[in-house]
């Protein structure tokens, strides 16, 4: 069997491009602007505050958790979700990052 394809890229790269993915759908936008607008663990209200069903909210969720954006802590029989910050941290510096190299290029090309 052949390598994948993410061997080829480095581990950055396949960071930045899982957590892009994961924020490909704007329910999933939805989800982390109502975590960091509450700006504390969330349990049910999630689902209340989304015209989607619970199922897929927890589809959701489950996207986000795996992609590391959230993260999920069990309370009784819930999960409550936070935003990782870690993760928050890595999409700054890598815009960050972006923005600097343009600043410096300057250049008209296209």
């Amino acid at each position: 069997m052949g390598a994948t394809k993410t061997e080829h890229f480095t581990v950055q790269q396949n960071t930045i491009a899982t957590i892009a993915k994961a924020l490909g759908h704007p329910a999933r936008v939805a989800i982390i602007e109502y975590l960091l607008q509450v700006d504390t663990c969330i349990c049910g209200d999630i689902v209340n505050e989304l015209p989607l069903a619970q199922p897929t909210v927890s589809q959701h969720l489950k996207e986000l958790k795996n992609a590391g954006l959230i993260k999920g802590n069990i309370e009784g029989t819930a999960i409550c979700y936070c935003i990782n910050e870690t993760a928050i941290e890595q999409l700054k510096s890598y815009f960050g990052e972006m923005t600097v190299r343009l600043n410096e290029k300057k250049s008209s090309c296209c």
